[in-house]
C-alpha cells in the first residue's frame, strides 16, 4: 500500500461482504419458495425477497466499485485522497440509505419498478451521496501528479453511471415511456458504463499482476471503450421489443445486440493475452485467478448467453422466462461480481500487510463458488427451456408449468449451497485478514505483494 488513504477501501469492501451475504440469504428464501417451502411468506413474500435480492446486488456492487476507486485512484494519481473524512461520511450515508430502502421493501414502501424499486425520496439522497463520491475522486485526479488512461476510463464509467441514474428519477404517467427510460438506467449501466468500470479495474489488476507495460495494456482499453459504446448504447433496443414502442427497435435491437458480445470478447482476449505475455511470477495467484476468470466468464455469461436470447426471433419465446434468469446470473457473476472479488483479493494483503493470498481457502472459495454458480446457471437454463416449450409452444398455464420445472430448482438449490459455501469461505478469509494497519505502509510493495 503506497498511500494511507487507500485504507478507506477496506470499509467499503467490508460493507460489500455484509450485503453480499445478505443477498445470498434472500436468494435461498426465493429458491425454497419455488419448491413449495415458503414458510416465511407472511413476513417475506416472494416479491419482497426478489426485490431485496436484486437491489442488494446493485448496492453491493456499486459499493465495491467505490471501494475499488478509493484504492486505485490514489495509486494512479500518485497522491492521497483529498478528504478521507468525507469518504467515510459518504460510506456511512450510503449504508444508511441502503438500509432504509431494504427495510422499506418489507413494508411495501417502494415504486414497483424492477431494479429501481427505491422510493423517489431516497433517490435524492442517492444523488447527493454519489456527487460526494465523485467530488472526492475527481478532485484527487485533478490534483494528482498524473492522469492515467486506466484511472480516466474507470472514472468515466463512474461519472456516466451517475448521470444515467437521473432518467430513472423522472416521473412519467405513461408506463411505456417510464419503461423506455428505465432501461436507460438498467441496460446502459450493466451493458454500457459498468463495462468501463470493469475495464478500468481489469487494466489496473493486469498491470500489477502480470508485469506487462502499462502502455501495452492501456492501448487495449481504447478498443474496449470503443466496442462498448458501439454496441451497448443501441443494444438497449432488445429491451424495447414488446413495451409498445416503434417496430424499428426490433431491427436496431437485434443488430446491435449481436454486436454486444464483442466488448466482452475483447476483454477476455485482452486478459488472456496479457497473462500469457506477463512474467507470471506474482505471488498473489488467487487475485490473478479472479481477474482472468472475470474476463472469461463475463464473455460467456454476458456475451454468449446474452446473444443467445436477445435476437428478436428467439426473444419472442424466451422473454420473461427463466432463460433470462440464467443469463442474468452468469452475466453479473462474471462481469461484475468476480472483478470486485478480484480487486478485494488483490487489495486486502496490501492494506493489512498480512500474507494470506497463498492459503488453500482462497483457491477453495474460487472453485466452489464458480462450480456452484455454473451448476445454478445450468439448472436455470434447463428449467427455462422447459418453461418456454410448455408455456410458449404448448400454451400451458403459467402456474402449471412452474410445477413441472420445480425439480430443477431442487438442483439449483444444491448448487447454490456449494456456491454459498465458497462465498462463505471467501468472507471468512476476508475477516481473517483483519483491519488495515499503518505498518503496511512501511513495507516495500515489491517485496510483499505489489509489483
Amino acid at each position: 500500500m503506497k498511500y494511507k488513504s487507500q485504507q478507506v477501501a477496506y470499509w467499503f469492501f467490508a460493507l460489500c461482504m455484509l450485503l453480499f451475504a445478505l443477498q445470498i440469504v434472500y436468494g435461498f428464501i426465493m429458491g425454497f419458495a419455488r419448491i413449495g417451502m415458503d414458510g416465511l411468506h407472511d413476513w417475506i413474500p416472494f416479491n419482497t425477497a426478489r426485490a431485496v435480492h436484486t437491489n442488494l446486488l446493485v448496492v453491493w456492487l456499486l459499493t465495491g466499485f467505490m471501494g475499488a476507486a478509493y484504492y486505485i485512484i490514489p495509486e494512479e494519481a500518485q497522491r492521497e485522497l483529498v478528504s478521507v473524512k468525507l469518504a467515510y461520511v459518504q460510506l456511512i450515508s450510503l449504508a444508511v440509505v441502503g438500509v432504509a430502502a431494504i427495510t422499506g421493501y418489507h413494508f411495501n414502501i417502494w415504486e414497483g419498478r424492477k431494479f429501481l424499486e427505491i422510493p423517489r425520496e431516497l433517490d435524492y439522497l442517492v444523488v447527493i451521496n454519489v456527487l460526494l463520491f465523485l467530488g472526492i475522486i475527481l478532485a484527487t485526479l485533478f490534483k494528482g501528479k498524473r492522469q492515467t488512461t486506466t484511472a480516466l476510463v474507470m472514472t468515466m464509467g463512474l461519472v456516466f453511471a451517475a448521470l444515467l441514474y437521473l432518467p430513472g428519477m423522472i416521473w412519467f404517467d405513461s408506463q411505456v415511456t417510464d419503461s423506455f427510460f428505465r432501461w436507460w438506467v438498467v441496460h446502459l449501466w450493466v451493458e454500457g458504463v459498468w463495462e468501463l468500470i470493469m475495464g478500468g479495474i481489469l487494466a489496473f489488476l493486469l498491470i500489477k499482476l502480470t508485469g506487462v507495460d502499462r502502455e501495452v495494456i492501456e492501448k487495449w482499453l481504447y478498443v474496449i471503450v470503443g466496442l462498448t459504446f458501439l454496441s451497448g448504447i443501441l443494444g438497449t433496443g432488445h429491451h424495447y421489443y414488446y413495451i409498445g414502442v416503434n417496430k424499428i427497435w426490433l431491427i436496431v435491437g437485434g443488430v446491435f445486440s449481436a454486436l454486444e458480445p464483442l466488448a466482452f470478447l475483447a476483454m477476455a482476449l485482452f486478459a488472456v493475452y496479457m497473462y500469457r505475455k506477463g512474467e507470471k511470477n506474482h505471488p498473489n495467484k488467487i487475485a490473478l485467478f479472479w481477474t482472468i476468470g472475470a474476463a472469461i466468464v463475463s464473455f460467456i455469461g454476458a456475451g454468449l448467453l446474452g446473444f443467445a436470447h436477445t435476437l428478436p426471433q428467439t426473444n419472442l419465446y424466451t422473454h420473461g422466462t427463466l432463460v433470462t434468469a440464467m443469463h442474468g446470473h452468469y452475466a453479473f457473476w462474471g462481469a461484475y461480481v468476480m472483478i470486485v472479488l478480484a480487486i478485494i483479493s488483490y487489495a486486502m494483503p496490501n492494506i493489512t500487510g498480512r500474507k494470506r493470498h497463498d492459503k488453500t481457502n482462497g483457491h477453495l472459495a474460487f472453485w466452489l463458488s464458480n462450480i456452484g454458480m455454473l451448476g445454478m446457471v445450468v439448472a436455470l437454463g434447463v428449467a427455462g427451456v422447459v418453461q418456454v416449450y410448455l408455456e410458449r409452444r404448448l400454451s400451458m398455464d403459467f402456474m402449471v408449468a412452474q410445477e413441472e420445472v420445480k425439480i430443477h430448482f431442487v438442483v439449483m438449490l444444491l448448487c447454490a449451497t456449494m456456491f454459498a459455501t465458497g462465498i462463505g469461505i471467501y468472507i471468512y478469509e476476508f475477516i481473517k485478514y483483519g483491519r488495515p494497519t499503518d505498518e503496511a505502509l512501511t513495507k516495500n510493495e515489491e517485496a510483499v505483494l505489489v509489483s
